[in-house]
Formats: structure tokens, sequence, C-alpha cells
């Protein structure tokens, strides 16, 4: 009789590990992603809001970088935008959101700096400078980064408000800040629609597909899935999109993959529940997906924002949610911040 129910204990403790569902109810310590220090007026509610905020939404290291743009405020408009898309003035790039970030982390104790993994976002990626102007910010701030972005390329209303030359995935300016990335072994996250306003197939992913191909050292890890808002909200989601993705995944082993905002909200979840083609991609590509809020300065819905993936993890095996939640965005930054030293 013992033996036999030793037998069956262990068959309910193998299926708790192993079966989808298993671990529904249950959380667990979180890596963002995705998350901007800053919004598009350069404004933050801080250091103690996002630690706090962190520790309520049980995250315990977040990629943080600025925003690289920043939102004009018009002598005729009628008041201060709040938003990028409050009015129709231009959006322009800023590199001192760098120097805000570092200085916000800097002056944070050395156990607050270490749930912290910052981002290098502020040049232009358009620019032949740029991958010289993001050598002279490790050089100035040595340990401090651990990765590129978001950059901001093929964002459908951001892009047309935007001053100055269209962003493009393909961009020379952009395989020189590949180049490197690698060479510093930081992973790259790239803002890249696969489409646009008007259109159902994905016009723009030839210029992914170029980066991609030209860099198999560098890191991607595709932002939003290729999507955002703007597109979405216009127009029915890209049907293609889980197709599409799959024979990325396949084809580039360097590609990763960022499940916040916009494709969280219009594919992977809706009323109905969980996306079972999205459960099957997942599944079949466990180490290849991050998740994260993409909040923008003000920190109070960190804990909505990633507590809405819940339904999506409670559906994976135990073991390929510790991968989504925390352990690919863990294993895709480098141990220790860039140093130019290191590579000389």
């Amino acid at each position: 009789m013992f033996p036999v129910i030793r037998f069956a204990l262990l068959v309910v403790f193998l299926a708790m590990l192993l079966l989808p569902g298993a671990w529904a109810g249950s959380r667990q310590l979180m890596v963002d992603a995705h998350l901007h220090y800053v919004d598009f007026m350069q404004d933050s509610e801080g250091m103690d809001a996002l630690m706090e905020a962190m520790d309520r939404a049980e995250v315990k290291q977040a990629w943080l970088f600025g925003l690289p743009v920043m939102k004009k405020w018009q002598a005729q408009a009628p008041r201060q935008p709040r938003y990028y898309l409050g009015d129709e003035a231009p959006l322009y790039y800023y590199s001192a959101t760098d120097d805000i970030l570092a200085g916000a982390v800097l002056a944070l104790p050395a156990d607050q700096q270490a749930r912290i993994r910052a981002f290098i976002s502020g040049f232009n990626p358009t620019d032949m400078h740029a991958a010289s102007q993001i050598e002279a910010l490790i050089e100035r701030y040595p340990g401090m980064w651990y990765g590129i972005g978001e950059i901001l390329t093929r964002h459908d209303q951001l892009t047309a408000l935007t001053e100055g030359e269209t962003p493009r995935a393909n961009h020379p300016a952009l395989m020189k800040v590949y180049q490197l990335a690698a060479s510093y072994d930081l992973p790259v996250l790239l803002h890249s629609n696969l489409s646009s306003l008007r259109e159902e197939t994905p016009i723009f992913l030839p210029e992914l597909e170029e980066a991609l191909e030209a860099h198999p050292q560098t890191r991607f890890v595709l932002a939003h899935a290729g999507t955002s808002g703007g597109v979405e909200d216009q127009q029915s989601p890209l049907k293609t999109l889980v197709p599409i993705l799959r024979a990325l995944l396949e084809r580039y082993d360097n590609l990763h993959v960022d499940l916040s905002w916009s494709v969280k909200e219009h594919y992977l979840l809706d009323e109905k529940g969980v996306s079972e083609e999205w459960l099957s991609l997942i599944e079949d590509f466990p180490d290849r997906f991050v998740l994260g809020s993409d909040l923008v300065g003000h920190f109070d819905s960190l804990e909505k924002q990633l507590g809405a993936f819940q339904p999506l993890l409670d559906a994976l095996p135990k073991k390929v949610a510790e991968q989504l939640a925390s352990g690919n965005a863990g294993r895709l930054v480098p141990k220790s911040g860039a140093v130019k030293s290191a590579r000389e």
C-alpha cells in the first residue's frame, strides 16, 4: 500500500512541475525587460517611486532606459504636452536621456543599483556618429551599460512626428551600432514595426531580416514582437504575425522577442484567455521570449501591467513560465556592465 501511495505522490509532483497551469495562482520574482525611466518630456517620478513599484510587482530586476526622443513644446500650444500624440508638434532626438538615467542609477545604494540593467538609447539611429557616441558613453560611465535600446525605427505616428530622416532597422548607421553591440556583448532592443498603418502585409520585414542576417553575433530583441499600438488600433491585427515570428525564430538564432505593450493587448490575451497559437510558439522557442511593462517615467501601474501576463504564465509549463518571467531576460544581458578596456 505504501509504495503505491509514494508512487502516486511522485506522479502528482511531476505533473505539477511539467503540466500547463500547474503553477496557477503562484507568483515568482520577475524581470521587466522593457521599462523607460523617463517619459516623452524626459520627466520621471524618480528612483524611489520605481523601486517601490518594483517591490509591489515582485520585480527583482529591470532593463531600464530613457527615451531617445523628446516632444517639443511649441509656443502656440494651448498647454504643455503630456504625451507624444498630444498635439502636432514634432519630436527630436535627445541624447541627454542617457545622462539622466546614469545620474539616477549612480545615486542609488549598491543593492538597488544591482536591480537595474541600464541600456543606452539616446542617439539618432540615422546618424553615422551613433556608434562612436555609444562608445563614448561606455567610456564615460564604465560598468553602467548592459544593453542598447530601445532603438526606435518604424513606429507609425511616432516616426512621422520625429524630425529628420526616417529610421529603419537596416540603416547604415545602425549597422555600425549592431557591430559595436556584438563587440561589447550587449543585446539590442529594437523597435521595428513589421507593417504600417495602411498595410496588411509585413512591408518592413526585409529591413529587419537584413539586420539580423548581417549581424549573427548580435543578440536582437524585437520590441513588441514587431507591432505597435498605432498600427493595431487603426486596423485589424496582423493575422500572419505568429507564422512570421516562427519563421524568423527558426531562421535567426540571434533573434529574441519582447512581449510588452501592443502585442500583449492585441494578440496574446483577450476575453477568451490565452491564444493557443502563441502558447505553441512560446513552448517551441522557450528561451527566446521576454516580458516587459513598457511604462514611460510613471510607475504606479507596474504591478497591473506585469500582472496581466499571469494567465499566460499559468498556461505554460512551469519551466517555460520561469524562463519567460525572468530566466531569458537574465541570460540575455552580460554578467557585468560594458567597460571600454575590456575589449582592447
